[in-house]
């Protein structure tokens, strides 16, 4: 089973980067999960895909996965990037972006 190393992304609702530090092994899915024809629950019988493990570098995370003989590839995170504007730019007389209203 093929996992993933990657360093997660901060949500559309964190302000902060605080979950955003470590690096995380995850396993992908072999099979397609079933769907259970009594309650019409889905389900699947490999627990691995319920496994998150965290690692404070990649290379750490690279050498777990060569070491316990797990086939991965490394996602590299993308750079973040911000936008520095006060709020009176809005209201500039010679702004270089359209108005908005």
């Amino acid at each position: 089973m093929p996992a993933r190393i990657y360093k997660p992304a901060k949500s559309a609702t964190q302000s902060g980067l605080a979950r955003t530090k470590q690096w995380l092994l995850v396993f992908e899915q072999d099979k397609p999960r079933e769907i259970e024809p009594l309650m019409g629950w889905t389900s699947s019988a490999d627990t691995r895909q319920q496994l998150r493990l965290s690692f404070d570098t990649e290379e750490e995370a690279v050498a777990y996965a060569r070491r316990e003989g797990i086939p991965y590839r490394v996602e590299e995170p993308q750079e973040v990037k911000r936008r520095t504007m006060s709020y009176s730019d809005n209201f500039k007389f010679n702004r270089t972006d359209p108005w908005s209203h």
